[in-house]
């Protein structure tokens, strides 16, 4: 080893200064003995001058000292090799380039990388092409309008198909339903609206509901009035009600829906590249599950997610109290925004908690104030003295329908997927499974609830001003929501789409080759399979088909590939092989007449353990963040330290630790960023 050896490692070697030689300019390196005095100047002068380039190759004893000593661990030469060719006269031999890789991790990686023949699987999308290919064009700006365009075509072109009911007398479906409301909204008071003639189509959901269709009826009534006649227009279908009815759907989701996405797209992946930011944007915007539902058997979902998806943008921008009163909003549109009440309810007193006693009793009088007066103010037509005393009854009662039973239809739940071997009704009154579901229930989201205060308390014993449990959310609200989904009372296959909305959110900004995107696939796949029964019934196998593949060439994901040595490879493989061979069946081979619903039961035992998986998986990932984040002891004011690295208490490297990255916080990382370069501590939101 020789005197290089011994310099610094974070110090630039220093090289002698060489004049290049040749072959036939020897002279001129070497000058004769007698010299001038001018010669002599000229020769102090130089000596003065700083070291002049290299511009020969690297002498080969650097290359031993750098290279040939660390070529086993393929690691890369401290000093860098030159670029310039080596001379002819040269005997240094030439410097190839050569893959080199940093740790054994990283050996090991690309071992792994080798192995795998679709390593780069994610520019495989149709998505990442489509983005890529417009920002290369220099059409950057035009992106998200032209997903917007293409998302409000695709809606107009499954909007084309059949919708619930149709042509189904005396009571239709869901399009006659949301039809039928804004007739009364139009027509009757107040007071009526949740008392009229309730056995044809009751209105049974909160009051923003009714004062959406009566905003929504006002312009079909002055279109035609004929459209929302009283008693006279029950059930008709002429091709201009139908496609008004459609299209409000399209104006809510351009209102509420559609702006809350490119938000999240824009707060959420903040830290990103644009274009993994408008391609996360894609996967949302053509969720199928949703498309199917709203646009194709008609409801008006998105507004209850797009209300919820706004108070999770302003949760990450820190304004908690516009959070709240949206997502009082959502609540009051559908009641089963309830799903994520107890995710959302625990992540804003966790926060309260951490901020202190007197910042966290400011911000929870604030949050109690602001949800109070958002609901009296929607529940004011039912209150004295614009309707009797009574009057606020009747919509608590017909929100919560604990008389229609304890599953509606084929749900994939575990009530119905027991029910095949243990007929609960049976067993049970109605009134005991009221409380056993809500004991189950209760028990599904509290693993996520005790994550939360736990992170809560956490902060606040390390005096922290800002809240870095915000990673939690996500897997919160799948905790919850699919705890409410599988063993809540009253559920209808439709309210797949609450747990669908948190898991895509996370799926969005996932890795093609981590679990959350193998999972978020997975589950999304397996939800609209889980309809098939309900879609069939109305007529929408082509949009089923045709929606499930586009979304999967959207992403890059092929379900037909070979599955890898993985828990979740294996399991997509085998729920794709039973979903194929239980279509094909049904295709095939009518059912008996003893068992009209074999098919629709056999598709509930297929999608049940798949969502109860994704239950259980949701625990294990909340729980693995919230370890990330503080660790098994207190949490670290200015970060966490994971796998031997400090990771600040942020959310995108809490997340990233944990295989996700749709809670990347853009804003949090630049605020965490410019206190970092002014020299102050750094504190994750």
């Amino acid at each position: 080893m020789d005197e290089l050896s011994a310099l610094a490692p974070d110090e630039p070697r220093r090289r002698p200064a060489r004049i290049r030689t040749s072959s036939s300019g020897l002279r001129s390196a070497f000058p004769p003995p007698s010299a001038s005095p001018v010669s002599a100047r000229a020769a102090s002068a130089a000596r003065s001058t700083p070291p002049i380039e290299i511009l020969a190759p690297t002498p080969r004893r650097h290359l031993l000292d750098t290279s040939a000593s660390q070529h086993w661990l393929r690691t890369p030469p401290r000093s860098p090799v030159s670029s310039r060719a080596a001379s002819p006269a040269s005997t240094t031999a030439s410097h190839r380039p050569q893959r080199h890789a940093a740790t054994f991790s990283a050996l090991f990686e690309e071992r792994r990388q080798a192995a795998r023949p679709h390593a780069h699987a994610e520019d495989t999308g149709m998505g990442r092409r489509c983005v890529r290919s417009m920002h290369k064009r220099n059409l950057r700006a035009w992106v998200v309008p032209a997903a917007v365009a293409a998302a409000v075509l695709a809606r107009a072109a499954v909007g084309l198909g059949p919708y619930s009911g149709e042509g189904t007398p005396p009571m239709y479906g869901d399009y006659e339903a949301q039809r039928h409301w804004m007739e009364l909204t139009l027509h009757l008071p107040f007071r009526q609206w949740y008392a009229y003639d309730l056995q044809y189509w009751g209105l049974d959901y909160p009051p923003l509901t009714a004062i959406d269709v009566e905003s929504s009826r006002g312009s079909g009534s002055w279109i035609e009035p004929s459209w929302f006649a009283l008693g006279s227009s029950r059930g008709i279908e002429t091709q201009g009600s139908r496609v008004f009815m459609r299209m409000t759907v399209i104006a809510l989701d351009l209102l509420v829906y559609i702006p809350a996405l490119v938000m999240f797209a824009q707060r959420w992946q903040g830290t990103r590249s644009k274009r993994t930011q408008h391609a996360a944007l894609l996967m949302l915007l053509f969720q199928p599950a949703l498309l199917l539902v709203d646009s194709g058997h008609f409801q008006y979902n998105s507004v209850m997610l797009g209300f919820t998806l706004l108070a999770l943008n302003f949760f990450a921008a820190g304004r908690d109290v516009l959070g709240a009163v949206c997502f009082v909003l959502g609540l009051a549109f559908k009641q089963m925004a309830l799903y994520y009440a107890p995710a959302i309810g625990t992540y804003l007193i966790a926060k309260c908690i951490s901020l202190g006693r007197t910042k966290g009793t400011t911000l929870l009088i604030h949050l109690a104030s602001v949800t109070l007066a958002t609901f009296l103010v929607l529940f004011l037509p039912f209150l004295p003295p614009f309707s009797p005393a009574a009057t606020v009854l009747d919509p608590i009662t017909r929100i919560f329908p604990f008389a229609r039973g304890l599953f509606e239809d084929k749900v994939a739940n575990f009530w119905c997927a027991s029910n095949v071997v243990f007929k609960w009704k049976n067993w049970a009154s109605s009134a005991s499974l009221v409380r056993l579901s809500t004991a189950m229930t209760a028990a599904g989201f509290l693993p996520s609830v005790f994550v939360l205060f736990k992170a809560g308390f956490k902060m606040q014993a390390n005096n922290a001003t800002e809240t870095p449990f915000l990673p939690l959310l996500p897997y919160a609200l799948l905790t919850s929501s699919m705890s409410f989904f599988l063993f809540s009372f009253q559920v209808h296959e439709k309210t797949i789409l609450l747990p669908l909305l948190p898991i895509t959110l996370l799926l969005s900004g996932a890795h093609v080759d981590s679990a959350v995107y193998s999972w978020g696939v997975l589950v999304n796949n397996v939800a609209v399979f889980s309809m098939w029964p309900l879609l069939k019934r109305d007529g929408l196998g082509v949009q089923y088909i045709a929606t499930l593949l586009f979304w999967n060439r959207l992403v890059g994901h092929n379900p037909f590939q070979a599955p890898k040595r993985s828990f979740i490879h294996i399991l997509s493989a085998a729920v794709y092989a039973a979903a194929i061979t239980l279509h094909l069946l049904e295709m095939a081979v009518t059912p008996p007449a003893r068992y009209p619903d074999v098919y629709p039961v056999l598709n509930v035992l297929v999608c049940a353990p798949v969502f109860a998986l994704a239950w259980l998986w949701s625990i294990k990932k909340g729980m693995e963040v919230g370890w990330a984040l503080g660790g098994p002891g207190p949490a670290k004011a200015n970060g966490a330290r994971i796998g031997g690295e400090a990771v600040p208490s942020s959310s995108e490297g809490s997340l990233r630790q944990t295989g996700g990255r749709a809670v990347s916080l853009g804003f949090a990382q630049a605020r965490q960023r410019t206190r970092a370069r002014t020299g102050s501590s750094v504190v994750g939101d």
